[in-house]
């Protein structure tokens, strides 16, 4: 036991008791005949839980941790205290990048030894632990050497490099028994045109991640691999720009039925959407896989990654996850931080712990709203004329049967209120 958490006991579901305790996550309760720890499937971000260092891009590190520093005594450190968190919050899963869990070392060989040392000493962490492994991750974005990007990048050499770590990381992940592989190009796109090869760069990513496939399948890897849309910054375009842009990318490659999404909500508002949209299209398209729950600042115009507190917001992404069939390998990864002000230990078990409230709130709004029916009735008899056997001729006839048919018919045919309003009040009865 480390003392970074001193006195702090495991937290547990008491909606009249302390302060800190869970008010409406009650892992045992049952939704839709499933508990809600298993709706839920909630993980904790390795990297800006226990590896941020509370910097923003005006101002460096403001948090004081032990277990900052670049040796295997550190990062061991820092897993002792991760799992203590984990404990203190019951919840079932986590997420890393390597560069998380282990320190760079001064050559390739040099990091993948301290990739498989953490590798060895997390699987001896969860050994006799609820808290497995949700996904791992390659961090390809944050080095120098992957300023121009890793699978995009113009210079082979750190193509290569990219490829060697991801390979690494997938080993670790699947021997860790992670149950999701997530590819995030977080530079994968371009300051500027003047300089950029547009499509030899997108043939480069769409090779990349076919190596990725490939070699999830000669090693029996049985999770499932994802990609993470993001519109922009630091870059000034993404290739992976939001979830539709996604599905072009892994039609034109192929890889359509190989990769899902794990979809961000702060990712969804950049790229101009809401994150119930990017949810409902990926479930649409039938490549929704995991979501990361976090909000930005609606003032800032930045990905601040803050955790959720939006309960009308959340409830309204959990609909669309519950509509799509819920999680299979996926889950709630909380890829927030805490404000650079917030310093102390309890501050981060009790954003993880207001956070997973507002999601199981979120959630029980959204089994209720399907429990109940009303919109989804609403929204079927929009469509109906589409069932009737004359909407579904239509589809099946040529302009010119059509336009005869109209003339013909003489309708004139009048638009039917949307009832947006009324939708929404409907939603408001249920948060």
């Amino acid at each position: 036991m480390t003392d970074f958490f001193q006195d702090l006991k495991p937290l547990r579901f008491d909606p009249d008791g302390a302060d800190l305790a869970f008010r409406h996550y009650d892992p045992d309760e049952t939704l839709m005949g499933k508990r809600m720890e298993d709706h839920l499937r909630f993980a904790v971000a390795y990297w800006h839980s226990f590896a941020w260092p509370g910097g923003d891009p005006f101002g460096g590190q403001t948090f004081q941790r032990p277990w900052f520093g670049d040796t295997m005594e550190l990062a061991r450190l820092k897993a002792d205290v991760a799992f203590e968190m984990f404990d203190l919050l019951g919840v079932p899963f986590f997420c890393w990048h390597d560069a998380d869990i282990r320190p760079e070392g001064d050559s390739f060989a040099e990091s993948r030894r301290n990739l498989e040392e953490m590798t060895d000493y997390l699987m001896d962490k969860m050994e006799g632990r609820k808290t497995k492994l949700l996904w791992g991750t390659a961090n390809l974005f944050s080095h120098r050497r992957f300023m121009a990007g890793a699978a995009t990048n113009p210079d082979p050499e750190i193509f290569a490099w990219s490829a060697a770590t991801v390979k690494l990381c997938m080993d670790a992940t699947r021997k860790m028994g992670g149950q999701n592989y997530v590819l995030w190009g977080g530079r994968e796109g371009y300051e500027t045109l003047l300089n950029t090869d547009l499509k030899r760069e997108r043939t480069q990513a769409g090779r990349f991640l076919q190596m990725a496939v490939e070699y999830k399948h000669k090693i029996g890897f049985e999770g499932a691999i994802l990609i993470e849309p993001k519109p922009q910054e630091p870059t000034k375009h993404q290739y992976d720009y939001d979830v539709a842009t996604v599905y072009g990318f892994l039609k034109d490659f192929g890889l359509e039925n190989e990769v899902k999404v794990n979809v961000e909500q702060g990712h969804a508002i950049l790229a101009g959407h809401s994150f119930e949209h990017e949810l409902a299209l990926a479930a649409a398209l039938d490549i929704f896989g995991s979501i990361d729950m976090n909000r930005n600042d609606y003032q800032s115009g930045w990905d601040t990654d803050q955790f959720p507190n939006n309960v009308p917001e959340v409830a309204l992404a959990y609909y669309e996850v519950l509509k799509a069939g819920g999680f299979t390998t996926g889950g709630t990864n909380f890829d927030a931080r805490l404000r650079r002000q917030s310093l102390d230990p309890v501050d981060l078990v009790a954003a993880h712990a207001g956070a997973m409230d507002v999601c199981a709130r979120g959630l029980k709004a959204a089994a209720a709203m399907l429990e109940d029916g009303t919109l989804e009735t609403m929204r079927a008899e929009r469509y109906a004329g589409w069932d009737a056997p004359e909407g579904k001729a239509l589809l099946e006839s040529d302009l010119e049967s059509i336009a005869a048919s109209v003339e013909a018919d003489g309708i004139d045919p009048q638009p039917r209120s949307g009832r947006q309003e009324i939708l929404e009040s409907i939603v408001n009865r249920f948060v």
